[in-house]
């Protein structure tokens, strides 16, 4: 079952059991695929829509950020509950220490050595962590094997 069958198949669901939370968190990442495949003029694949999933993700934790500083945990808390619907639909998360693994490999086959090799690392790396590694935790683990 593709995503987006697995997100109409959600959305019905929450329907179905009242969830109006679940509802406008599912609608919402239906509606920004639909923007997409419009602008795009053709149906998305699963790597495109997890693409879309990773930026929501990012930007919710970039909001849920601003809200903790701010203090207001109304806000945070909705935010956070949030990240935990969207997180469903994104493969396993890798952990630091698979990262890390990773990253090492990487930079052994592109035969990086110093900084200046870190674009090279990075696009040969971004594609073995698609939508289960967040960019920023990549980036970090790539700067301290390149120091």
């Amino acid at each position: 079952m593709s995503l987006s069958e697995r997100l109409n198949d959600d959305m019905k669901q929450a329907m179905r059991d009242q969830d109006k939370f679940k509802l406008s968190v599912i609608r919402m990442i239906r509606s920004a695929v639909k923007n997409l495949e419009i602008d795009l003029k053709r149906s998305l694949d699963d790597n495109e829509v997890l693409d879309i999933l990773a930026r929501e993700i990012k930007q919710r934790k970039d909001s849920l950020q601003e809200f903790e500083k701010a203090g207001r945990d109304d806000l945070a808390s909705q935010v956070k509950a949030e990240i935990e619907i969207i997180g469903q639909y994104l493969p396993q998360q890798l952990t630091e220490e698979e990262i890390k693994v990773i990253v090492q490999q990487t930079i052994q086959e592109v035969g990086a050595s110093s900084k200046a090799d870190m674009g090279k690392v990075m696009s040969a790396l971004m594609p073995k962590t698609k939508g289960r590694a967040d960019g920023k935790l990549v980036n970090q683990a790539v700067q301290q094997f390149l120091q």
